[in-house]
């Protein structure tokens, strides 16, 4: 049975929906942020088995993504989108009405596989459909829109779990699931316009084409430490606001639309940025943040409150947000004869990245106060420089001068 294509007729709606699907991923993680605490004690284990719900989504996703993009070269974008959204929804409910813990982690790695395929379904939806200065201006927005579900998910989960308890959270997922599934069968369609065998010869070639590529492999190396910088604040920032600071889950909430503005206000800057150099704008943001994280571990000293724990962390994740855009939209404008590998490459190296660096922050720190939760910050900066430092002399190498990311 033939697949209905994307037309000039549904390019529009369609671009809409890929918008709709591309923030799945930070809704999975960020929607049960303020539930956590509150699931560790319903469910009756240890917090950092809670922690672990995070990581496994974390840990399936980015390896999926990497897998993903050559089984959706091979076999196109549109159905497997649809059964990933199925699946997700249902692993969803199965969350929301189980107790075994052992349920809840393979469930979360479920829709870690789930959310892999249909966001980078969703991200290389731009590369396939629009060139140019176009394809680079709606790359730019998707992150910023990405950004989105870490600003509204927590904020709405923090409600959810003061009125319905943490299950409500993954109702509301399987909702979502389930509408995207609907629209995208009514409005959307296939977008490549030539597959390329799933020949594993072939396709591994190119996988080690890619990872060899050194200002590639380093970009995506830049996007995992901004973005594991912001999940460790969301793996510990709920127990330090709401067991040390002794907050309710609404603040825990509020505190995480914050920090979410504080991501797509970066990703707003750095598009606004395009043409400066990249060397200046990396260089003066990371070490912006290697700054605000010795204030915070100051603050943190004398004794740590939510408000010194609030702008802080706003600006370090201002920062964040601002260096992830310029290294992500470059990344999957990187190899766009392989927009599927090269997607799912960038979007599975970052998530598995992250998974490594904050999970292995919170063992390393263990930031139960502000004071710790600084430190982390500060490692994360220090390692951020030395990464674009290496990043900048790949990229010189590579005929790629800073004057031009963004504009390739």
């Amino acid at each position: 049975m033939a697949v209905r294509r994307i037309t000039d007729k549904n390019k529009k709606i369609a671009t809409i929906l890929a918008y709709s699907v591309v923030p799945l991923s930070g809704l999975v993680t960020d929607i049960y942020l303020p539930s956590m605490p509150h699931m560790a004690i319903d469910l009756n284990v240890p917090e950092s088995t809670i922690q672990l719900t995070l990581s496994f989504f974390l840990i399936s996703y980015g390896i999926t993504q990497i897998l993903a993009g050559s089984i959706l070269d091979a076999l196109g974008r549109y159905r497997i989108t649809l059964l990933a959204l199925l699946l997700f929804s249902l692993s969803s409910l199965a969350i929301a009405v189980s107790n075994n813990i052992h349920v809840i982690l393979t469930m979360r790695a479920v829709q870690g596989v789930c959310a892999g395929f249909a966001v980078v379904g969703k991200r290389v939806f731009f590369v396939d459909v629009y060139e140019g200065q176009k394809q680079r201006s709606l790359l730019s927005s998707m992150t910023i829109i990405w950004a989105a579900a870490p600003i509204i998910a927590p904020f709405i989960g923090g409600y959810l779990e003061t009125y319905f308890t943490w299950r409500s959270n993954f109702y509301v997922l399987a909702i979502y699931g389930f509408i995207l599934i609907i629209l995208e069968g009514l409005f959307s369609g296939e977008t490549i316009k030539k597959t390329h065998p799933l020949r594993l010869k072939s396709t591994l070639s190119v996988y080690f084409k890619m990872f060899k590529t050194a200002d590639f492999a380093l970009g995506i190396g830049m996007t995992g430490i901004s973005y594991g910088m912001v999940m460790m604040y969301s793996m510990s920032g709920p127990f330090i606001i709401e067991h040390e600071m002794g907050y309710a889950p609404v603040i825990t909430g509020y505190i995480s639309l914050l920090l979410g503005i504080a991501w797509m206000c970066g990703g707003f800057l750095s598009k606004s940025m395009l043409d400066y150099k990249t060397h200046h704008k990396s260089y003066s943001a990371l070490s912006f943040q290697l700054l605000i994280a010795m204030v915070m571990i100051i603050a943190g000293w004398y004794g740590q409150s939510l408000l010194s724990l609030s702008i802080t962390a706003f600006m370090i994740h201002v920062a964040a947000g601002f260096i992830f855009n310029i290294f992500f939209t470059y990344c999957l404008s990187r190899f766009p004869e392989y927009a599927g590998i090269s997607n799912g490459i960038t979007g599975g190296g970052t998530y598995f990245l992250t998974s490594f660096l904050s999970y292995g922050s919170i063992a390393i720190f263990q930031p139960i106060h502000e004071q710790l939760l600084g430190q982390g910050y500060l490692s994360f900066a220090a390692v951020g420089l030395i990464a674009f430092s290496l990043w900048l002399t790949s990229a010189k190498k590579s005929r790629i001068t800073s004057s031009n990311i963004g504009n390739k």
